[in-house]
């Protein structure tokens, strides 16, 4: 189950590989990644942390690319709706996914504190739930597992 969000990389080479395969994704399913909806993604990736729609949109109008909030909704739902990234629903905001490269079920940690998120890759038939829905017969369609509490950084910080 890898997880990025709390540990050291590359983040330039993060960015390039997700923007490549985002991009990749939307030319074989025919998708339109407007520059709009590139930027969106890419502020996202930036970040490695929970955004808010208007955390994001104060960006786009700095960047000249839209200030209604319609323009980043719309963005942000045509990301979510093709897996390039994912709402955090218990903070109603989004974080770029982690792991373009392959259908999963994601899980998130994240920071109470200064809001950095972590993607682990599940499975919908992981885990307790997982048994007990194959023991009555009940199909996992969609599962959002989400974990709030400290970063590395954060823990260190308070101790």
């Amino acid at each position: 189950m890898p997880t990025i969000g709390f540990d050291q990389h590359d983040h330039g080479h993060c960015i390039e590989h997700a923007m490549l395969a985002a991009k990749d994704r939307c030319a074989k399913a025919k998708l339109q990644f407007t520059p709009v909806r590139k930027r969106v993604l890419e502020i996202l990736l930036e970040k490695h942390m929970a955004l808010g729609a208007y955390d994001i949109l104060d960006v786009l109008a700095a960047d000249g690319l839209g200030s209604q909030p319609p323009t980043v909704y719309r963005a942000l739902d045509f990301l979510v709706r093709n897996g390039l990234a994912h709402r955090i629903e218990r903070l109603n905001a989004y974080t770029a996914c982690s792991h373009l490269d392959h259908a999963h079920a994601p899980a998130f940690l994240f920071c109470r504190v200064c809001r950095t998120v972590a993607e682990a890759d599940t499975g919908l038939a992981q885990g307790q739930l997982g048994t007990v829905a194959e023991q009555t017969g009940f199909t996992i369609e969609r599962m959002v597992i989400e974990a709030e509490g400290l970063c590395p950084s954060c823990a260190g910080a308070s101790t």
